[in-house]
């Protein structure tokens, strides 16, 4: 069973989003929010396999809240689908850094919804393809030079920094010293690297930060 918590403002959206989700018994929407903040609550009260996290709300937006939701150690196997109508550039990166595991847009059919909160709960990512075209498009701009593999998108600052110092060829010991962590916690990050963009191994990480221009020197 999947659990869901829906964050939405609007009522409608909600209702039908409740709807269409459990007519699929294998998942159960366990709780609603209609703003950030009482999103973050209900997650933390809940604990759901899956939030499918709006953008645009009253009191704190998606961006927030999901990145609360993501830091929090308590909630951070909650695994967030931005769900939005907004497709902009900005907000596809930022939410992703933040933490979502995937972004999926509003026109996103019933079939394809039900299949992605389903595979969201098991921890896959997921992109529509729309937002996957988007992605590619800033990289074949330049206009997203910090992350030029789409993969990166998937990282968040710090993990940039750590994967930047990687591609120096630093070992764990000497990220944890520059950038004023623990052994630990740079472990436990290039770790999280490796699982996210998907590399077999360190050498295959000092070519990404290579190719994806984080070695300028």
């Amino acid at each position: 069973m999947t659990s869901v918590v829906l964050v939405d403002d609007q009522d409608l959206v909600r209702a039908g989003l409740r709807t269409l989700l459990t007519r699929d018994e294998s998942i159960q929407v366990v709780a609603e929010a209609t703003d950030g903040r009482s999103g973050v609550e209900a997650v933390r009260k809940y604990r759901p396999d899956v939030v499918l996290m709006d953008l645009r709300m009253p009191v704190m937006d998606g961006i927030e809240a999901t990145a609360l939701i993501c830091a929090d150690d308590a909630t951070s196997q909650t695994n967030v689908v931005v769900l939005t109508t907004f497709d902009d550039d900005a907000d596809i990166v930022q939410a992703i850094r933040a933490g979502a595991i995937g972004y999926l847009l509003k026109n996103t059919s019933r079939d394809d919804l039900r299949d992605a909160v389903t595979r969201a709960g098991r921890g896959e990512r997921l992109l529509s393809p729309a937002i996957t075209e988007r992605l590619m498009a800033l990289v074949a701009s330049g206009r997203a030079a910090s992350s030029p593999d789409p993969r990166l998108a998937f990282l968040s600052t710090r993990e940039i920094e750590v994967l930047a110092r990687i591609g120096h060829g630093d070992t764990n010991d000497e990220i944890a010293a520059v950038l004023h962590l623990s052994p630990a916690t740079a472990r436990t990050y290039v770790s999280r690297i490796l699982a996210k963009v998907g590399a077999r191994d360190r050498p295959e990480l000092v070519v990404i930060a290579h190719r994806s221009g984080l070695v300028t020197s």
